[in-house]
């Protein structure tokens, strides 16, 4: 009777530990910062994945961001949605902000929590094609469109895990931002932490609803933490995104190329100016870039190509050089400077662009004027001493060189004579008064 009730007792408790989620498993914090762009969606979606059929305990998205590409954020979102174990985000440290895709993200997790000092909001989405709106404009038909979308995909978030709907929906329709004190009064939150640890304690027996019906309770004290990042790889490619890396990745491809078809067959220019021309391209997808700006960067780079080719004394230097400018400072259509470039990074290098390119197009033009010292322009003209008699054809030395050549009057050995032409490998000269030759 005894063994029958331990094995009832023993069946009860397997049924149980289900509800426990994790209950052996690990603590992994994720660390976003910077903005959303493909490798922070693949990166974090592959760690949320990868909690998930390690059978972790609990995900946890430490997180400083400005916002950044729609699509991107979707992944994450869709990650955290399709996640069989709870993911918390956390706004941290202080000073830290989830803003635009941010507070989407912070939405859509199972926990969403915050740090004193930081901010949550301004979610009104960016024209990723350039021309945003304009102070006092009407919005165009896409843009309400993108907004409608918007505003309604962050409310069903937010009615999803029981936070304050309404607010959601106006920080995208009117940008509304709050601190961390106020988001949790309203209910957009869930927790005001100071740090990991102190989210960790509050967290500890939470339940937690994964979906309707389907409430867990978490064990978090005495759990395994683990922090994982970006690899190299993913690192570098988060770097290149950055705006400012873009735009001079963009500018030293300019170069690059502009080098290569100014000098063909350097190829070293030209195959590094491809790389950063690719490498800018890449990064440019998960900018809000305006089309206007970029297509007057490659006319100025234009123009300056053009100059070594068309002596416009200058003009379409001068027209290459306020292109790029106007195009430099209308690349990036935002109005968060996160997503903008600096300015302490855009003169240096527009003026550093500017001096080379420059100091190309002289040299080029200054060659131009240059006499040639080499092949068949090179010899016409030249002075050598005949070292046959020319009556009317004998041979003469000249660069160095033994050739033949001939004469329509008769020049004795050791006498100096002037190239006229060239037929092959035959010169037509002419006696030189001039007893020296060069």
């Amino acid at each position: 009777m005894k063994l029958k009730w331990q094995l009832i007792a023993g069946f009860i408790l397997f049924l149980a530990l289900p509800l426990q989620v994790g209950a052996e498993g690990r603590i992994v914090v994720v660390k976003i910062s910077g903005a959303i762009n493909p490798v922070v969606s693949e990166f974090v979606s592959s760690e949320i994945s990868a909690a998930n059929d390690a059978k972790d305990n609990l995900v946890v998205l430490t997180m400083d961001t400005p916002g950044g590409l729609d699509t991107s954020m979707r992944v994450i979102i869709k990650a955290i949605l399709e996640s069989r174990i709870p993911v918390a985000t956390f706004v941290s440290p202080g000073g830290s902000r989830a803003a635009s895709a941010g507070t989407f993200i912070a939405i859509a997790s199972h926990i969403a929590a915050m740090a004193p000092g930081t901010n949550i909001g301004a979610a009104h989405p960016v024209n990723m094609m350039g021309g945003g709106d304009k102070e006092g404009a009407e919005p165009s038909t896409m843009e309400k469109k993108v907004v409608n979308d918007a505003s309604a995909y962050i409310r069903s978030l937010a009615e999803m895990r029981g936070r304050n709907a309404s607010w959601a929906e106006l920080s995208v329709r009117d940008s509304l931002s709050i601190s961390a004190i106020e988001a949790k009064r309203l209910g957009v939150i869930d927790i005001v932490a100071n740090d990991l640890d102190a989210l960790l304690l509050v967290l500890e027996k939470r339940k937690v609803t994964m979906s309707p019906g389907n409430e867990v309770a978490l064990q978090v004290k005495g759990k395994q933490i683990i922090f994982h990042e970006m690899n190299k790889r993913e690192q570098i490619l988060d770097l290149i995104s950055n705006p400012n890396i873009a735009y001079i990745l963009m500018m030293i491809g300019m170069v690059g190329l502009y080098f290569e078809l100014s000098n063909p067959g350097l190829i070293l220019p030209g195959v590094l100016g491809g790389i950063c021309i690719i490498l800018a391209l890449y990064s440019m997808q998960t900018l809000p870039i305006n089309y206007a700006g970029l297509l007057l960067i490659i006319l100025g780079a234009i123009f300056f190509i053009a100059e070594i080719n068309v002596m416009s004394y200058g003009l379409l230097a001068v027209g290459g050089v306020v292109a790029i400018l106007l195009g430099s400072l209308m690349l990036i259509d935002s109005d968060d400077p996160a997503m903008q470039i600096s300015r302490a990074v855009l003169y240096p290098t527009f003026i550093a662009f500017t001096v080379v390119t420059s100091g190309v197009i002289y040299m080029a033009a200054k060659s131009r004027v240059l006499k040639s010292i080499s092949g068949r322009e090179g010899m016409i003209g030249s002075t050598g001493v005949v070292e046959a008699e020319l009556n009317p054809e004998g041979s003469v030395h000249l660069h160095g060189e033994t050739w033949m050549a001939e004469c329509d009057e008769k020049v004795l050995v050791g006498e100096t004579v002037v190239v006229e032409a060239m037929d092959g490998l035959k010169l037509t000269v002419k006696k030189s008064s001039d007893k020296k030759a060069v």
